[in-house]
């Protein structure tokens, strides 16, 4: 998947817009682009792979209990 991600930003370039104008442009090796479409979609994935570590299946006799 990482992969696929990086396909799609090849040689990636970005320029910082000032009040006295733009920079020259340069190569972003890191990140995705500010608005992207994939960023929440990522985030979800990343976010699910991680609180797969922390659930813990709750024991029977809890599973029992009525409130």
């Amino acid at each position: 998947m990482v992969s696929a991600v990086m396909s799609m930003y090849p040689c990636a370039k970005t320029v910082v817009r000032t009040v006295s104008g733009n920079s020259t442009g340069f190569e972003v090796k890191v990140g995705m682009h500010q608005g992207s479409a994939l960023s929440p979609l990522l985030f979800v994935i990343i976010m699910e792979g991680i609180s797969r570590e922390f659930r813990v299946p709750l024991p029977c006799c809890c599973m029992l209990m009525t409130w």
